[in-house]
């Protein structure tokens, strides 16, 4: 694991691939309450293929080091310490990754500063008004207080509970129980990441996010939204319109995945990555 110092505070971050890679470098964005280990299997393959990735664990409640205490802690700071990252490292013409959360944080960064970023992959992400979806809006109220998240995080602990329609179930077919595990145990057990947690929580607004969304029909890159289309909490009528509205975008299903594609079919979220860089060969679709 990797650390560098950011204008909001520490960030830890995994990288993989060669360093001297002449292709574009990749950054990945994850979910709330989730790590960048999310994208471990991803991160492998596209190193196989000479591919250099970061993955930080961006401060969403499941980072080890809390934040300034004057860091921001809206989805739009949030963007920017991921635009921070890009510029602390120099890295240009970016392949940016993002799911769930992370795919709404994409979109906010394009918004703000797009200029190091030169495609940009979402998988099943929030977009428009969908900001949670159903059930996690449910869920997420329950979360927005600091003794409210430790003390409603606790079943999370159990792996039946962890692992079923009530917790991360809906999101992957596929989970590690060790991986859930280590999702979910910083918020339980440190006070400053569950104030970055809840900071963020308290700050999303469907309404902002409808709007930078519909901004995004004004990013005239290369953009590829890759789909679970098992997913019952982003349904793929979000994905079409999301692609819709990028003037370069494309739409590919993926049977059978859910939210969390990257786990489900690693092999050809990293197909549709590699595909996408300059020089790349045809997506499959």
């Amino acid at each position: 694991m990797n650390a560098i110092e950011l204008p909001h505070g520490p960030l830890n971050y995994r990288a993989a691939g060669p360093e001297d890679s002449s292709a574009p470098p990749v950054v990945f964005l994850h979910a709330f309450l989730v790590s960048g280990s999310v994208w471990s299997p991803v991160a492998e393959l596209l190193a196989g293929q000479g591919i250099r990735s970061y993955a930080p664990d961006w401060p969403l409640g499941a980072h080890h080091t809390p934040m300034h205490r004057d860091a921001d802690q809206t989805p739009r700071g949030v963007a920017r310490q991921v635009l921070a990252f890009l510029k602390a490292l120099d890295l240009h013409d970016v392949t940016l990754v993002g799911s769930d959360t992370g795919g709404a944080l994409a979109q906010y960064a394009l918004d703000t500063d797009p200029g190091r970023i030169g495609r940009v992959v979402l998988l099943n992400c929030d977009a428009f008004d969908t900001f949670p979806p159903f059930p996690f809006n449910l869920l997420f109220t329950l979360l927005r207080g600091g003794v409210r998240m430790r003390v409603n995080l606790l079943p999370m602990r159990v792996k039946a509970f962890r692992h079923s329609p009530l917790g991360l179930g809906l999101l992957a077919v596929h989970l590690d129980a060790d991986q859930t595990r280590s999702w979910i145990e910083p918020s339980l057990t440190d006070r400053g990441i569950r104030e970055d947690a809840v900071r963020f929580l308290k700050a999303m607004d469907r309404k902002e996010l409808f709007e930078v969304s519909t901004r995004m029909r004004d990013v005239d890159i290369p953009v590829r939204v890759v789909w679970g289309m098992a997913d019952r909490a982003f349904k793929p009528a979000l994905g079409r319109r999301l692609a819709e509205t990028f003037p370069a975008g494309e739409f590919i299903e993926v049977p059978g995945a859910r939210t969390f594609v990257q786990l489900d079919a690693p092999e050809l979220v990293a197909a549709q990555i590699a595909t996408f860089s300059p020089g790349g060969g045809p997506a499959h679709r």
